[in-house]
């Protein structure tokens, strides 16, 4: 999807990409917050994010 975008020459929001089954929504949710307490919208714009990136270690 992400390069469909790119190939069109369109933009989008922002991607977070994530393991569906492996978290659970708490877990899902700190790391979303985490993500969007350190990037701003505009800093995601037309990026791709790995929500595994942002989860507690």
């Amino acid at each position: 999807m992400h390069t469909d975008f790119l190939r069109k020459e369109q933009t989008h929001a922002g991607m977070i990409l994530v393991q569906q089954q492996r978290y659970s929504v708490g877990e899902l949710m700190g790391g979303i917050l985490r993500l969007i307490a350190a990037k701003s919208a505009k800093e995601i714009q037309n990026q791709i994010e790995f929500l595994s990136t942002w989860m507690e270690q």
